[in-house]
């Protein structure tokens, strides 16, 4: 696995040939590939819904801070799934 040192300043888009849906048949958002998909679980798909090839990680984070006030450890939560998304191939930095 590739060592990826997420930014605060760095901005992120869904690979090319991915797209990202709400899947009604798996009430979850996936990821679509010519391989395959990937059901996401939890927070993921909140976090990939955010990103626009605009928004900053840090801009991400103050969102789903916002729109999720008890969530404990989040920040920590988002990274990881920042270094996931790239480490699996979803994610391109911008």
């Amino acid at each position: 696995m590739m060592e990826i040192e997420i930014q605060h300043s760095d901005v992120y888009a869904l690979a090319l040939h991915h797209r990202f849906q709400w899947e009604e048949a798996q009430q979850s958002y996936v990821i679509l590939f010519p391989e395959g998909m990937v059901k996401l679980h939890g927070g993921a798909g909140e976090v990939i819904k955010r990103l626009d090839a605009k928004v900053t990680v840090a801009d991400v984070i103050t969102d789903l801070k916002t729109a999720f006030p008890d969530a404990d450890g989040i920040e920590a939560d988002i990274i990881g799934m920042f270094e996931l998304g790239l480490n699996k191939g979803w994610l391109r930095k911008i």
